[in-house]
């Protein structure tokens, strides 16, 4: 275990992470010091930090103040590649995220979530089933509580469900969850790792630190999620909607089923018809869920009636409201192109697309013939608006409203009975909004504040 009294430690980006890491720190006699690159006037946590204690640099990053640390502790938001980091990483500066920090002292038995789309759908799913199977349960890493936050409530009976972005497992040394999902990888955040396979990489690390007595769960029908297995020590369980595997959870015909171990008899598991979520897409991540939970020692049953009872994620394919028979949706969630693909999938047609947002070197013109077969238009939000059009141009009708106010009112105005509104940016949000949080507030919102047609 890290020992931290009376070290000097820099937390590097004030996000919830970073403050969460920070104030960690503190409790436990670090001397810590907080870096931000945003300007001072622009911190909203300034006055406490320095009121508790922390000495606080903003406004830059400065070499001599990393160089003087005993551990750098970086906050995802903050890329590897930032010339500081980068010069005393040469350096041999320990520099370590806080989701590696977290588990550091986390108690009990740990199942980390990773996948390019589905992870907070499953990852909230797991907790309540976990709960609802009598366990004392955590949920949180990438989405809720940073992980840090979570180490004051575990026991060595806990289970801790973490969801892991691959900016987290960029900087992860010794994270070891007994179980392991990796529900898929498609291209994100290609702004970010430069290229499909640094990503692809990034998200393999999950499994680095496995054992042979881990657990690791498997996309059977994803091929870039396939070659994970040949990275792991772990004992491998598959899930596939599409066909029986020889170990772990499938559907056939019109159930789920768990083969505990090769060889053994399936054990029925649940109709897919009771999955309330909407959409292919989340009958995988059913399918996931179910493998891990059996595998953390949950029975079927339990496993049935939680899922039976969950409903959708906030910004996850939430329904909003139903206007003039005109269906509203938001799946802000939904930040690269596979996600508004599988968005999409989930509706037979009939679409207002909107769309857009800061870009992360996507490729849209992958989803041209989807958009042609279900989506009566596409409205352009933000940023990446001419970049969506020019690489959609001739697939469908395209509509620019710049905000995403003005694109609510032109599918209020265009959309016919037995339609469907979905806001599915297949962008992250910084341009115009915090996080894809507020974004799909703000849509829910001017949603409920429509009208009807006169």
């Amino acid at each position: 275990m890290i020992e931290l009294n009376g070290k000097r430690v820099l937390v590097v980006g004030l996000g919830k992470s970073g403050l969460a890491a920070a104030r960690f720190l503190k409790e436990r006699g670090a001397r810590v010091t907080v870096s931000d690159a945003r300007p001072a006037t622009l911190i909203a946590e300034l006055s406490d930090l320095l009121d508790q204690g922390f000495m606080v640099e903003a406004g830059s990053h400065g070499l001599l103040t990393f160089r003087r640390q005993d551990l750098i502790v970086v906050s995802p938001g903050v890329p590897m590649s930032t010339p500081v980091l980068t010069q005393v990483r040469a350096m041999g500066a320990h520099i370590i995220g806080e989701l590696e920090l977290g588990v550091e002292f986390l108690q009990g038995e740990v199942i980390g979530v990773t996948g390019s789309n589905g992870k907070t759908t499953t990852t909230t799913l797991l907790g309540e089933i976990l709960k609802a199977a009598g366990r004392p349960t955590l949920v949180g890493g990438n989405i809720g509580l940073p992980v840090t936050a979570m180490v004051e409530e575990s026991t060595p009976e806990s289970w801790s469900v973490i969801e892991v972005s691959s900016f987290q497992l960029e900087t992860v040394e010794t994270f070891r969850p007994r179980i392991g999902v990796v529900l898929n990888i498609t291209p994100d955040h290609l702004d970010r790792h430069g290229d499909f396979a640094t990503y692809a990489a990034a998200k393999a690390r999950i499994t680095e630190f496995q054992t042979a007595e881990d657990f690791l769960v498997l996309n059977g029908e994803n091929k870039e999620t396939q070659m994970v297995a040949a990275k792991t020590k772990a004992q491998i369980y598959w899930f596939s909607a599409r066909r029986p595997i020889k170990q772990g959870a499938f559907v056939h015909g019109e159930s789920i089923f768990f083969i505990p171990r090769e060889g053994e008899k399936a054990e029925p598991v649940m109709p897919v018809a009771e999955i309330s979520l909407a959409g292919a897409h989340n009958v995988e991540n059913v399918l996931a869920a179910v493998c891990a939970a059996r595998l953390a020692g949950v029975e079927s049953e339990t496993i049935r009636a939680a899922v039976r009872e969950f409903k959708a994620v906030e910004h996850r394919l939430e329904f909003v409201r139903e206007l003039n028979a005109v269906r509203y949706y938001n799946d802000s969630k939904a930040t690269n192109v596979d996600a508004t693909m599988k968005a999409l999938e989930a509706f037979d047609g009939g679409i207002h697309l909107i769309m857009g947002g800061k870009d992360k070197d996507s490729d849209y013109r992958v989803m041209a013939a989807l958009v042609r077969e279900r989506v009566r238009t596409v409205i352009t939000i933000g940023s990446a608006a001419e970049k969506i059009a020019r690489q959609l141009d001739g697939v469908v009708k395209i509509e620019a409203a710049e905000t995403l106010a003005r694109a609510v009112a032109f599918a209020h105005e265009t959309a016919v009975a037995g339609e469907t509104v979905l806001l599915a940016p297949a962008c992250s949000s910084f341009d115009q909004f915090e996080n894809y949080e507020q974004r799909g507030r703000v849509f829910k919102e001017l949603v409920q504040g429509l009208g009807n047609k006169d």
